[in-house]
Protein backbone atom coordinates (compact mmCIF):
# COMPACT_ATOMS: atom_id res chain seq x y z
CA UNK A 1 0.00 0.00 0.00
CA UNK A 2 2.84 2.40 0.85
CA UNK A 3 4.45 1.68 -2.53
CA UNK A 4 1.21 2.60 -4.35
CA UNK A 5 0.81 5.78 -2.30
CA UNK A 6 4.44 6.73 -2.92
CA UNK A 7 4.09 6.06 -6.65
CA UNK A 8 0.86 8.11 -6.78
CA UNK A 9 2.34 11.10 -4.95
CA UNK A 10 5.49 10.95 -7.05
CA UNK A 11 3.47 11.23 -10.26
CA UNK A 12 1.16 13.79 -8.67
CA UNK A 13 4.04 16.02 -7.59
CA UNK A 14 5.88 15.63 -10.89
CA UNK A 15 2.86 16.62 -12.95
CA UNK A 16 1.30 19.36 -10.83
CA UNK A 17 4.57 21.02 -9.84
CA UNK A 18 5.00 21.91 -13.52
CA UNK A 19 1.57 23.55 -13.55
CA UNK A 20 2.47 26.02 -10.81
CA UNK A 21 3.79 28.48 -13.39
CA UNK A 22 0.33 28.58 -14.95
CA UNK A 23 -1.56 29.03 -11.68
CA UNK A 24 -2.38 32.63 -12.64
CA UNK A 25 -4.75 31.37 -15.33
CA UNK A 26 -7.42 30.34 -12.81
CA UNK A 27 -7.70 33.78 -11.18
CA UNK A 28 -7.48 35.41 -14.62
CA UNK A 29 -10.42 33.31 -15.83
CA UNK A 30 -12.47 34.22 -12.76
CA UNK A 31 -11.66 37.91 -13.16
CA UNK A 32 -12.49 37.98 -16.87
CA UNK A 33 -15.77 36.18 -16.25
CA UNK A 34 -16.79 38.65 -13.54
CA UNK A 35 -15.77 41.85 -15.38
CA UNK A 36 -18.77 42.07 -17.76
CA UNK A 37 -21.16 40.95 -15.01
CA UNK A 38 -20.21 43.83 -12.71
CA UNK A 39 -19.55 46.36 -15.48
CA UNK A 40 -23.03 45.92 -16.95
CA UNK A 41 -24.72 45.94 -13.53
CA UNK A 42 -22.85 49.04 -12.35
CA UNK A 43 -23.11 51.11 -15.52
CA UNK A 44 -26.81 50.24 -15.88
CA UNK A 45 -27.44 51.50 -12.36
CA UNK A 46 -25.46 54.68 -13.06
CA UNK A 47 -27.22 55.33 -16.39
CA UNK A 48 -30.60 55.20 -14.68
CA UNK A 49 -29.51 56.40 -11.25
CA UNK A 50 -32.82 58.13 -10.47
CA UNK A 51 -34.82 54.98 -11.10
CA UNK A 52 -32.17 52.94 -9.25
CA UNK A 53 -32.56 55.20 -6.21
CA UNK A 54 -36.33 54.92 -6.42
CA UNK A 55 -36.15 51.10 -6.69
CA UNK A 56 -33.71 50.89 -3.76
CA UNK A 57 -35.95 53.03 -1.54
CA UNK A 58 -39.53 52.16 -2.44
CA UNK A 59 -41.00 49.71 0.11
CA UNK A 60 -44.06 48.87 -2.03
CA UNK A 61 -42.50 47.68 -5.31
CA UNK A 62 -38.80 48.13 -4.64
CA UNK A 63 -36.30 47.00 -2.07
CA UNK A 64 -37.28 49.38 0.74
CA UNK A 65 -33.67 49.98 1.75
CA UNK A 66 -32.69 52.83 4.08
CA UNK A 67 -30.60 55.66 2.60
CA UNK A 68 -31.45 54.66 -1.00
CA UNK A 69 -29.42 57.47 -2.61
CA UNK A 70 -26.24 56.55 -0.75
CA UNK A 71 -26.71 52.82 -1.30
CA UNK A 72 -27.58 53.19 -4.99
CA UNK A 73 -24.44 55.20 -5.73
CA UNK A 74 -22.35 52.93 -3.53
CA UNK A 75 -23.59 49.77 -5.29
CA UNK A 76 -23.25 51.28 -8.76
CA UNK A 77 -19.72 52.58 -8.28
CA UNK A 78 -18.61 49.45 -6.43
CA UNK A 79 -19.69 47.34 -9.40
CA UNK A 80 -18.39 49.64 -12.16
CA UNK A 81 -15.05 50.50 -10.56
CA UNK A 82 -14.73 46.94 -9.26
CA UNK A 83 -15.09 45.63 -12.82
CA UNK A 84 -12.25 47.87 -14.01
CA UNK A 85 -10.00 46.80 -11.14
CA UNK A 86 -10.77 43.13 -11.78
CA UNK A 87 -9.96 43.58 -15.46
CA UNK A 88 -6.53 44.93 -14.56
CA UNK A 89 -6.00 42.61 -11.63
CA UNK A 90 -5.33 45.68 -9.49
CA UNK A 91 -6.24 45.58 -5.78
CA UNK A 92 -8.00 42.30 -6.56
CA UNK A 93 -8.20 41.10 -2.97
CA UNK A 94 -9.37 44.49 -1.70
CA UNK A 95 -12.07 44.97 -4.33
CA UNK A 96 -13.36 41.43 -3.78
CA UNK A 97 -14.58 42.44 -0.32
CA UNK A 98 -17.07 45.20 -1.28
CA UNK A 99 -18.17 43.18 -4.30
CA UNK A 100 -18.91 40.20 -2.02
CA UNK A 101 -20.89 42.50 0.27
CA UNK A 102 -22.84 43.70 -2.78
CA UNK A 103 -23.62 40.09 -3.68
CA UNK A 104 -24.81 39.30 -0.16
CA UNK A 105 -27.10 42.35 -0.18
CA UNK A 106 -28.42 41.39 -3.64
CA UNK A 107 -29.02 37.79 -2.58
CA UNK A 108 -30.87 38.78 0.59
CA UNK A 109 -32.90 41.75 -0.69
CA UNK A 110 -33.64 40.80 -4.30
CA UNK A 111 -33.30 37.05 -4.79
CA UNK A 112 -33.82 35.29 -1.44
CA UNK A 113 -37.60 35.03 -1.66
CA UNK A 114 -37.35 33.17 -4.98
CA UNK A 115 -35.31 30.23 -3.74
CA UNK A 116 -32.13 28.88 -5.29
CA UNK A 117 -32.63 28.58 -9.06
CA UNK A 118 -32.08 31.56 -11.33
CA UNK A 119 -34.21 29.97 -14.06
CA UNK A 120 -37.42 28.12 -13.21
CA UNK A 121 -37.50 24.35 -13.74
CA UNK A 122 -39.38 23.80 -17.00
CA UNK A 123 -40.23 20.27 -15.78
CA UNK A 124 -42.45 21.73 -13.08
CA UNK A 125 -46.16 21.50 -13.92
CA UNK A 126 -46.84 25.16 -13.06
CA UNK A 127 -43.89 26.40 -15.12
CA UNK A 128 -44.77 24.11 -18.05
CA UNK A 129 -48.33 25.52 -18.13
CA UNK A 130 -47.03 29.10 -18.17
CA UNK A 131 -44.46 28.36 -20.87
CA UNK A 132 -47.15 26.64 -22.95
CA UNK A 133 -49.45 29.66 -22.63
CA UNK A 134 -46.61 32.01 -23.61
CA UNK A 135 -45.77 29.88 -26.65
CA UNK A 136 -49.40 29.82 -27.75
CA UNK A 137 -49.65 33.62 -27.46
CA UNK A 138 -46.44 34.12 -29.40
CA UNK A 139 -47.43 31.68 -32.14
CA UNK A 140 -50.76 33.48 -32.54
CA UNK A 141 -49.62 37.10 -32.18
CA UNK A 142 -45.87 37.12 -32.86
CA UNK A 143 -43.13 35.71 -34.99
CA UNK A 144 -42.41 32.62 -32.88
CA UNK A 145 -39.73 31.19 -35.18
CA UNK A 146 -37.75 34.46 -35.11
CA UNK A 147 -38.15 34.85 -31.35
CA UNK A 148 -36.86 31.34 -30.64
CA UNK A 149 -34.13 30.97 -33.27
CA UNK A 150 -31.43 31.93 -30.72
CA UNK A 151 -32.76 29.75 -27.91
CA UNK A 152 -35.75 28.52 -25.98
CA UNK A 153 -38.03 30.60 -23.82
CA UNK A 154 -37.54 30.25 -20.10
CA UNK A 155 -39.21 31.65 -17.03
CA UNK A 156 -36.86 33.62 -14.85
CA UNK A 157 -37.10 32.45 -11.26
CA UNK A 158 -34.64 35.11 -10.05
CA UNK A 159 -33.28 32.97 -7.20
CA UNK A 160 -29.97 33.40 -5.39
CA UNK A 161 -28.01 31.05 -7.69
CA UNK A 162 -26.06 33.71 -9.62
CA UNK A 163 -25.42 35.95 -6.60
CA UNK A 164 -24.01 32.99 -4.66
CA UNK A 165 -21.94 31.86 -7.65
CA UNK A 166 -20.40 35.33 -8.03
CA UNK A 167 -19.81 35.47 -4.27
CA UNK A 168 -17.91 32.16 -4.36
CA UNK A 169 -15.82 33.34 -7.33
CA UNK A 170 -14.96 36.56 -5.47
CA UNK A 171 -14.16 34.58 -2.33
CA UNK A 172 -11.67 32.56 -4.34
CA UNK A 173 -10.07 35.77 -5.64
CA UNK A 174 -9.89 37.11 -2.09
CA UNK A 175 -7.62 34.17 -1.21
CA UNK A 176 -5.67 33.78 -4.48
CA UNK A 177 -5.32 37.39 -5.55
CA UNK A 178 -5.23 38.46 -9.18
CA UNK A 179 -2.92 35.70 -10.34
CA UNK A 180 0.75 35.17 -11.07
CA UNK A 181 1.91 36.82 -14.33
CA UNK A 182 -1.68 37.87 -15.18
CA UNK A 183 -2.36 40.81 -12.87
CA UNK A 184 -1.02 44.25 -12.05
CA UNK A 185 -0.99 43.11 -8.41
CA UNK A 186 1.62 40.47 -9.25
CA UNK A 187 3.97 42.97 -10.89
CA UNK A 188 3.50 45.53 -8.13
CA UNK A 189 4.41 42.87 -5.56
CA UNK A 190 7.61 42.22 -7.52
CA UNK A 191 8.45 45.96 -7.64
CA UNK A 192 7.61 46.53 -4.00
CA UNK A 193 8.27 43.29 -2.09
CA UNK A 194 6.79 43.08 1.40
CA UNK A 195 9.19 43.85 4.19
CA UNK A 196 9.17 41.79 7.38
Amino acid sequence: MNAIAGWYYSIHKGFFSRLQYLDGLGPLALRLYLVPVFWMAGTKKLAGIDSTIEWFGNPDWGLGLPFPTVLAYLAAYTEAVGAMLLLLGLATRWVSIPLMITMVVAAVTVHWGHGWAAIADSGSQEVAVRLGAARDLLREHGNYAWLTEKGSFVILNNGIEFAVTYFVMLLSLLFTGGGRFTSVDYYLSRLFPARS
